[in-house]
């Protein structure tokens, strides 16, 4: 049987509490034992944002930060975002709206800088970037790495984690050689939508049974997610806010607590330097 006061963390998903369920989802995930939230601000599009200048992502951010404010008062725990930008808008600025793929990464990357500064404001915990996880041509895969690095640095000189968006893979060491060359280290960026078994990055491994019986077993720190997406389009996608509740008693009934307490309280703490333990109650 779990100790139900133990901190129990969804690393990654979205909250829109104009069309989505908002609140809603968060006391689902609270009632499940869920006690912390990392949430990510959704895509700029799905704000009806098309930025045209960095500061143009303001509103986008803001809205997550109270957002955040109102899921923290329903949970013992509590919540924090995690912004950025979409690796994916480099296709709406490229395809969509014409864009020279350099000039759709300055703006990305100006996204960025904006989203440091509500890290660096205490607004905001961490950073999100990443690239596209679909095949695109050199010039837009350039401009989407020269993006990342662009929030390895503004990380490194912050002291925050980033949260990537990429490809699907099992090794991505050269992604955290690139952090290091900006002097952030690879247990500060996070590889969101990962599977159990991943090198460089730390992984925050999808909320599935196999998944986290893979990462379990390889003994190595992760964190786990489900990707809420909080769509009423996609009322089924990905995965829903009572699941990582639910697997975190699924992993302790198969003799992983001290696995859990890792993922749920050492990893956070190293990754984040937040403490899940003392923010409960």
């Amino acid at each position: 049987m779990r100790d139900d006061e133990a901190p129990v963390l969804d690393n990654h998903l979205h909250l829109d509490p104009d069309r989505g369920r908002g609140i809603e989802a968060v006391k689902d995930f609270a009632r499940a034992g869920g006690t912390h939230l990392l949430v990510v601000n959704k895509p700029s599009w799905h704000l009806g944002v098309e930025p045209e200048s960095g500061e143009d992502f303001t509103p986008v951010f803001e809205r997550t930060v109270d957002v955040v404010e109102a899921a923290s008062a329903e949970l013992e725990g509590r919540a924090w975002p995690v912004l950025g930008v979409h690796p994916t808008l480099i296709s709406r600025l490229v395809d969509d709206r014409g864009l020279d793929p350099s000039a759709a990464g300055e703006l990305m990357a100006d996204g960025i800088d904006r989203a440091a500064e509500f890290v660096g404001d205490g607004r905001a915990l961490a950073l999100k970037s990443g690239r596209p996880h679909y095949e695109v041509d050199d010039d837009v895969w350039r401009a989407s790495n020269a993006v990342m690095r662009r929030a390895f640095e503004r990380a490194a000189e912050l002291d925050c984690a980033v949260q990537l968006h990429a490809e699907a893979s099992e090794d991505l060491t050269e992604v955290t050689e690139w952090a290091a060359d900006a002097g952030l280290s690879a247990d500060r960026v996070v590889k969101h939508y990962a599977g159990g078994r991943l090198e460089g990055p730390v992984p925050s491994v999808m909320s599935d049974r196999d998944r986290l019986e893979v990462a379990a077993e390889r003994g190595e720190p992760f964190l786990m997610e489900t990707d809420f997406v909080d769509d009423p389009d996609r009322p089924g996608a990905v995965l829903g806010p009572k699941t990582v509740p639910r697997r975190v008693t699924w992993l302790e009934e198969q003799g992983y607590d001290e696995v859990v307490r890792i993922a749920h309280v050492e990893t956070p703490e190293r990754v984040y330097d937040i403490d899940t333990v003392a923010t409960l109650g």
